[in-house]
């Protein structure tokens, strides 16, 4: 057997074990007995256990990101962030052991599944706040987005029986996108400050956007930054801050 299906064999039974497992967990000797492979060839591919179940994650999340980086992107950035978060809602459901074990603690370093998942979803927020359709710099609205996605989704699995309402998922999303999004793109919710608060905010974070899509030769990369850093201070600044 070549080195490299020798490597794919792994990782495909590593797949199909973490799949069937009751908990997710799965043991390298069970791996090395259904691969028919010595441990020595599992530690040469994957270094580690961790090694070897983040390779398993990137594995299994390739089809889902393969389908959001061949997406077309739409004209309405806001639009693709509410798809962006159902299908996230919809994988993890459809693939519980797989999305918990994404997400678990044990994982030291992120998959790299994780790592293109938040660039992908940050890229959408820019295009929102290029827009101006964002109250807060997109590196903030990403990491607000995505752990609300990620917690809905692991309650989703994690405790089926009590989050058992179909559409708490949706009444989350608008939520978050509220609280992130200008008047104009999102329903105003409860607590959420006046369309007259959010102008300077969200100006900000346009500046901020568009300065990093287009950055031209009046300003040093220096100066460049020091703007950016100054403008999405203002864009996360709370009100009366």
């Amino acid at each position: 057997m070549s080195t490299t299906n020798t490597r794919t064999r792994i990782l495909e039974v590593a797949t199909e074990l973490v799949a069937g497992s009751p908990d997710g967990d799965i043991s390298t000797r069970a791996v090395c007995e259904a691969a028919q492979v010595g441990a020595p060839a599992l530690y040469r591919h994957f270094g580690d256990k961790e090694g070897l179940l983040s390779a398993v994650v990137d594995h299994g999340f390739e089809r889902y990101l393969a389908t959001k980086r061949e997406r077309d992107e739409s004209a309405d950035p806001v639009e693709d962030l509410r798809r962006g978060w159902d299908s996230h809602v919809e994988f993890a459901v459809r693939n519980p052991n797989l999305y918990r074990l994404m997400n678990s603690p044990a994982m030291r370093t992120p998959p790299a599944a994780a790592l293109e998942s938040h660039r992908i979803l940050t890229r959408d927020l820019e295009r929102a706040a290029a827009q101006g359709r964002i109250r807060v710099a997109p590196e903030l609205a990403a990491q607000m987005v995505m752990s609300a996605n990620v917690g809905v989704a692991l309650m989703l699995v994690a405790r089926p029986a009590t989050f058992d309402d179909a559409d708490v998922s949706r009444r989350v999303r608008d939520a978050v996108h509220a609280s992130i999004l200008t008047p104009d793109a999102a329903p105003a919710e409860p607590g959420v400050a006046e369309p007259g608060a959010a102008e300077v905010p969200s100006a900000a974070a346009r500046l901020s956007a568009l300065l990093r899509e287009a950055q031209g030769p009046e300003l040093s990369t220096a100066e460049a930054a020091l703007m950016k850093e100054w403008l999405d201070r203002v864009a996360n600044a709370r009100p009366g801050e």
